[in-house]
């Protein structure tokens, strides 16, 4: 794919910060999105690294083959330690050099491993609002990406400053800070306060982007979480059981996921475009149209990728990540190329 070089003017920049929406664009106000609906490429990934192995060899592996491609951007779906590993200053400091080391703008989404999980006695019994604050103040202490070059985005006000969006041609994009352990009304510490208030302002977040992607006529709307919110009763081994009409759990109450879920839904179906909802956490690349509506109808302009990650049985622990390639002229929009890392084979080695 050819380079695609877009000079983003200050003018256009102030007016995309009035209409609510920042335009793609690095620090020196150039952007690889694609302009007039040209196609472009993103990089996803997350659940890594969990192991000794997947910090030394499989993360560089992958950021390496990251940086060999021409990607617009990449994003992390969260989770950037084991649950049982201690939540100590390393392994932020870590993480944040890995994104430093990507040639693309990198953007991340917290998951529940690095902030709800970290009062585990094994994870350090560390305060977990303490860790998320950590995290606020490592990543997001700015409207820029991390890379090596840097995407302007837009930041949800403090303190959900995790919360951001941006838009590359004509897709408007958004991370939203949902997380695993039921949005942290689960696990050793629920906390229904902490839940409660950021459950408000992600979804906000949530109704406001598919308000900006009506404002500008986008193609379509690709949205990031950490959590594997569950989507009916299929996979019990891999996510939460749900009705996938009400959207209740399996006790046939609402839970952590409820209230997003259910605006996913209907922002979904007014929008009438395609909509991607990317998320890790069951660490099981998986691409489907699992969403229904009220009467079970499926819901065709809905795609969920989820992408690989930690996998024990599988000796580098399934570090590889997905290409999704973005062209507005198509019907779809999205299309995508999971991307098997070579040095990160390990039942069939690269020849």
């Amino acid at each position: 794919m050819s380079r695609l070089l877009i000079p983003v003017l200050a003018a256009v920049m102030a007016a995309a910060a009035t209409a609510g929406l920042a335009i793609a664009g690095r620090d020196d106000d150039d952007d690889r999105g694609g302009a007039g609906g040209s196609p472009y490429a993103v990089g996803v990934w997350g659940d890594v690294p969990y192991s000794p192995e997947q910090v030394t060899s499989g993360v560089p592996n992958l950021v390496a083959d990251m940086n060999r491609q021409k990607l617009a951007f990449t994003v992390h779906d969260g989770d950037i330690k084991a649950g049982g590993d201690r939540c100590d200053q390393p392994v932020y400091d870590q993480f944040e050099a890995y994104l430093n080391s990507l040639r693309a703008p990198a953007l991340y989404t917290p998951g529940d491993n690095e902030w709800t999980d970290c009062d585990r006695p094994a994870a350090g019994g560390y305060d977990s609002e303490e860790r998320l604050e950590l995290i606020r103040a490592t990543f997001f202490d700015r409207p820029f990406s991390l890379g090596q070059r840097r995407l302007r985005v837009e930041q949800q006000e403090a303190p959900y400053v995790e919360n951001l969006r941006w838009r590359a041609g004509r897709v408007v994009y958004a991370t939203l800070h949902v997380v695993g352990s039921d949005n942290n009304l689960g696990d050793v510490a629920p906390d229904p306060v902490e839940f409660a208030g950021r459950d408000a302002a992600t979804n906000e977040w949530l109704r406001e982007t598919f308000a900006a992607a009506r404002r500008v006529d986008a193609a379509g709307v690709f949205l990031v979480i950490q959590a594997n919110p569950g989507f009916d009763a299929s996979d019990p081994t891999r996510a939460p059981v749900r009705d996938p009409r009400t959207l209740l759990n399996a006790s046939g109450q609402p839970d952590g996921f409820t209230n997003f879920m259910r605006l996913l839904r209907e922002e979904t179906i007014a929008f009438a475009k395609p909509v991607v909802l990317v998320h890790g956490d069951s660490h099981y690349l998986r691409i489907d149209k699992p969403f229904q509506d009220e009467q079970g109808r499926r819901l065709e302009t809905f795609t969920r990728l989820e992408t690989p990650g930690n996998n024990a049985q599988n000796g580098n622990n399934d570090v590889h990540w997905v290409k999704v390639l973005v062209d507005p002229r198509e019907r779809e929009v999205f299309s995508f190329e999971p991307q098997t890392v070579p040095a990160n084979r390990v039942a069939v080695p690269a020849p």
